[in-house]
């Protein structure tokens, strides 16, 4: 991870200049409008992640639980969810999210596991982006993509974000993987990278939230799960909810 970090931040330090570059071609070549176009791209991402965020992950954990999700979601994982998207980084939430788990009352033999584990391979967040990212640089460069070619995205999407480290800034280094597979050109990861801080940010929330989810969800299928501590944990969080003055 380290070793990874140190590449990682010798390209970033030198991504400004190339990206100042790109982006006074890009907009000489096309006009402003280019930028309504990245709006789209930035709202079908952040609406895709948080659907996971809000939506998937809280059927996950009352399927497995049966207890009412949304206060953990909203309380439990608020501290989880604010450090991944500001230190861009699953690995440095790995402490935050142990916390989080010794607190609802989880096994310390599961959690010790699935966290790091998590933090390592669970990159929904990852996938997500790259998905999208692919479909815009593809209707960037007029390519159309068959439904071969929209699977095998898919497919490579989800096996690199697998295979992405826990720092920041990789997942758009294995974009190139995912181009590569359907034929696009690597160039177009420099259509991304200007706003790829903001993505960054967004994706690592959604990883590290998905690591806690499937923890708890492990948590209760092998029955190591202290549900008492869970569902006093829950009620707490209910309570404070309910007398939290409106803002």
């Amino acid at each position: 991870s380290e070793a990874v970090t140190a590449a990682v931040r010798a390209v970033i330090s030198c991504a400004p200049f190339g990206i100042l570059g790109l982006v006074f071609t890009t907009v000489s070549e096309n006009g402003l409008g280019i930028f309504t176009e990245y709006g789209k791209v930035l709202a079908v991402l952040v609406g895709c992640m948080a659907f996971v965020a809000l939506i998937l992950n809280p059927i996950i954990v009352w399927t497995q639980i049966k207890s009412n999700p949304y206060p953990l979601v909203f309380k439990c994982l608020k501290d989880s969810f604010i450090t991944a998207f500001f230190t861009r980084s699953s690995a440095a939430n790995i402490p935050v999210n142990m916390t989080l788990c010794e607190e609802l009352g989880l096994d310390e033999d599961n959690y010790s596991i699935s966290i790091p584990l998590g933090a390592t391979i669970n990159m929904s967040g990852t996938a997500i982006m790259q998905g999208v990212a692919v479909v815009f640089v593809a209707q960037a460069f007029g390519i159309d993509l068959s439904t071969n070619a929209l699977m095998t995205v898919v497919i490579t999407a989800v096996t690199a974000a697998i295979g992405t480290a826990g720092v920041p800034g990789v997942g758009t280094i294995m974009l190139a993987m995912v181009f590569e597979s359907v034929g696009l050109p690597a160039a177009g990861i420099a259509m991304i990278m200007g706003v790829d801080r903001i993505l960054d940010m967004g994706r690592t929330a959604v990883n590290v939230t998905g690591d806690a989810v499937v923890t708890m969800c492990m948590a209760s299928l092998t029955k190591t799960l202290d549900r008492n501590v869970f569902q006093s944990r829950n009620e707490d969080l209910l309570e404070e909810s309910s007398k939290a003055p409106l803002k």
